[in-house]
């Protein structure tokens, strides 16, 4: 009796590429990431070569699902490889498809400020951003009045200078590239500390700026955040409004945040009490003169 040999099904090219694929993506996303990041090249090479590992990844979710079928219809092998490839792609569009989510449901507004009518303006960080970007133009307070209505200036009964180190503790804390920090003086109209932070995943710089103004006996915080766009506008012509790609509401939750930690710092650390003046000895008494 003659005994067929066994033979084992043949991989499926389909599973093989999409997890060769889902692989290359991920090392070249994570490479832009790193390049961005570090500084290291030019942004826009580093964002394009983001954008091959996002068609990459789509590429290799594409192939798991044919490789799905081919598994089914024809009996062949790779079903691990086929997962994997799915898994992987798949993590690679998560960030960002949930970035591309949460801008379709956003205003297209770059800058978000505590006082829209009257804007704490950058300074230090002016010269680092392009000259139109430092305008916060009147359709932004429109749409941010509708898209974030909580934010709103703090106000304190304590001293301005009081509000200013708390403020500045907190900033030191988060580890922010600190630009400039003006603390409040006599013939200065504001408090100012300017500084620069990062988007969670890129590192994209953003721009913060923290305005204390001495309001009578009190203090008012005002705080304004700013994305950096990676490329200045083409010509120093400013684009359209619809042109601006939203930051996701990163720079709405930054300011809620540092307002947060600023109201908790001024509420429950007491204030300084000035030292009372050392009293002067008594003089001593005169001894009658002796006789």
């Amino acid at each position: 009796m003659l005994r067929r040999p066994f033979t084992e099904e043949p991989m499926s090219k389909l599973a093989a590429w999409s997890s060769r694929l889902a692989w290359f993506a991920l090392a070249v996303s994570a490479l832009s990431i790193v390049v961005v990041r570090s500084g290291a090249l030019e942004v826009e090479p580093a964002l394009a070569t983001f954008g091959a590992g996002l068609f990459f990844a789509v590429l290799a979710v594409i192939l798991a699902f044919a490789a799905f079928v081919s598994i089914w219809r024809q009996g062949r092998t790779g079903l691990g490889r086929a997962v994997l490839g799915m898994f992987l792609g798949l993590l690679v569009l998560g960030y960002p498809g949930y970035l591309a989510y949460r801008a379709s449901t956003l205003p297209a507004i770059y800058d978000v400020t505590t006082d829209p009518a009257d804007p704490p303006r950058f300074v230090a960080l002016a010269p680092e951003r392009a000259a139109d970007m430092n305008i916060y133009h009147a359709a932004f307070a429109r749409q941010q009045r509708a898209a974030y209505p909580n934010l709103a200036p703090l106000q304190y009964d304590a001293p301005a200078k009081f509000v200013f180190d708390s403020a500045l503790t907190i900033v030191n804390k988060r580890r922010w590239r600190i630009a400039d920090a003006q603390p409040p003086e006599l013939g200065r109209r504001d408090a100012r500390i300017e500084a620069v932070a990062h988007s969670l995943v890129m590192g994209f710089p953003d721009d913060v700026v923290i305005r204390i103004t001495a309001a009578g006996a009190g203090t008012r915080v005002d705080v304004g955040a700013a994305a950096r766009p990676p490329r200045a506008p083409v010509g120093g012509k400013t684009p359209p409004l619809h042109a601006r790609v939203p930051d996701s509401d990163e720079n709405a939750a930054r300011v809620q945040a540092l307002l947060d930690d600023i109201d908790d710092a001024v509420s429950n650390t007491p204030e300084p009490r000035a030292m009372p003046e050392p009293k002067a000895p008594p003089a001593p008494k005169r001894q009658p003169a002796k006789r």
